[in-house]
């Protein structure tokens, strides 16, 4: 074989390897893009939820063990957050699956991603949220020009009080302009400062609302509950990722039943809620809360599976108008198959995805 042969076959050998390799990579990505559901039984699922009343399901769900029965050889590893921007960051990051979380936040991700990042899979809590502030302070016209808190910048108690303020005539900035001053701040913190002069008030997920009012003398300026048509409005729902959700559906299955079982615990067990989430609470942060502020938090919040879809097209708006998102459509956001199999096995009707469950 000559030289100028040699070549020939040099290249045409190389021009086979690289189209095999190509072929090789298309088939992987199309492989990948489809994610399908894996065969294999889960090791560990990665919950995030708050250690707040308004997580009360996730709180008697690990607590009880309710969570973990479902899951079966599943192990159940738990994350606490603060506020749901942190926990969407989170679950973008692959570090948690499934949080719950308030429905701003899960808003915001889907859609920033377009659809791609997260899917609601079942309600968990309504109420439980409001605006405490200071003596001398009556009205929204009292508020230009002092300082509020919020849990963080673009959760669903942030964009509330935006909302709010902008109905009043009263003018915000995410970097803290404006007639009213929002400084997002952790929910530990905020109790410090107001105690300490340092905050007018601060719109709050229960049980802080509460300890701000029983431990430092606030007094409610608005319940959100009163904003909505018949006080009904999702405080906290259920949400996973949705690469995990198309790869591990039996996983999501277990998990919803583990949640209705929690609601249903707390249904049957009136007397024993308080005791079970002040442990569970304990747990999570190394302090229970005073029997007084329990008692005024848990009467402020009711639980259920339905996540109020009807009640997220103005979330949106109000999200547009708080300046912490991105106009967009959130059609698909929500998945309640498993929810709504498992409660058809229960004899219970099923929930209304209000028309958001995309194409089916």
């Amino acid at each position: 074989m000559n030289r100028k042969t040699r070549t020939t076959a040099r290249i045409s050998t190389a021009l086979t390897t690289i189209g095999l390799a190509m072929a090789m990579l298309a088939g992987c990505a199309s492989a990948q893009a489809a994610s399908p559901a894996s065969t294999e039984r889960l090791d560990t699922i990665r919950l995030g939820y708050f250690a707040t009343v308004t997580h009360a399901p996730a709180l008697v769900g690990v607590e009880k063990g309710l969570l973990q029965k479902e899951l079966g050889s599943t192990k159940l590893h738990t994350e606490v957050f603060n506020a749901g921007p942190a926990a969407v960051e989170a679950l973008s990051a692959g570090a948690i699956d499934a949080a719950y979380i308030g429905p701003n936040p899960a808003i915001n991700t889907f859609i920033k991603s377009g659809g791609a990042s997260v899917r609601v899979i079942a309600g968990a809590t309504s109420g439980g949220a409001s605006l405490v502030v200071r003596d001398g302070i009556t009205s929204a016209s009292d508020l230009k020009g002092k300082t509020l808190a919020t849990p963080q910048l673009g959760n669903t108690q942030d964009v509330a009080l935006r909302t709010w303020l902008a109905s009043k005539n009263l003018k915000t900035t995410v970097s803290g302009g404006g007639d009213v001053k929002i400084t997002p701040t952790d929910n530990a913190q905020t109790l410090t400062l107001f105690k300490n002069g340092q905050l007018d008030g601060a719109w709050l997920p229960e049980p802080w609302a509460s300890r701000l009012v029983v431990e430092a003398g606030a007094h409610v300026l608005q319940d959100e509950r009163d904003l909505w048509p018949d006080g009904a409005f999702p405080t906290t729902v259920l949400l996973v990722g949705k690469d995990f959700a198309d790869q591990h559906p039996d996983a999501v299955k277990e998990l919803v039943a583990g949640h209705l079982d929690a609601l249903d615990w707390i249904k049957a067990h009136p007397t024993e809620l308080a005791g079970t989430v002040n442990a569970a609470l304990q747990k999570a942060t190394g302090k229970a809360l005073a029997e007084d502020v329990l008692t005024r938090a848990l009467g402020n919040v009711s639980f259920s599976a339905d996540p109020h879809a009807t009640a997220f097209a103005t979330l949106v708006k109000n999200g547009v108008t708080a300046g912490t998102q991105t106009k967009g459509s959130i059609d698909g956001l929500f998945d309640l198959t498993a929810l709504n199999t498992a409660l058809k096995a229960r004899s219970e009707p099923a929930v209304d995805d209000g028309g958001l469950g995309g194409k089916k």
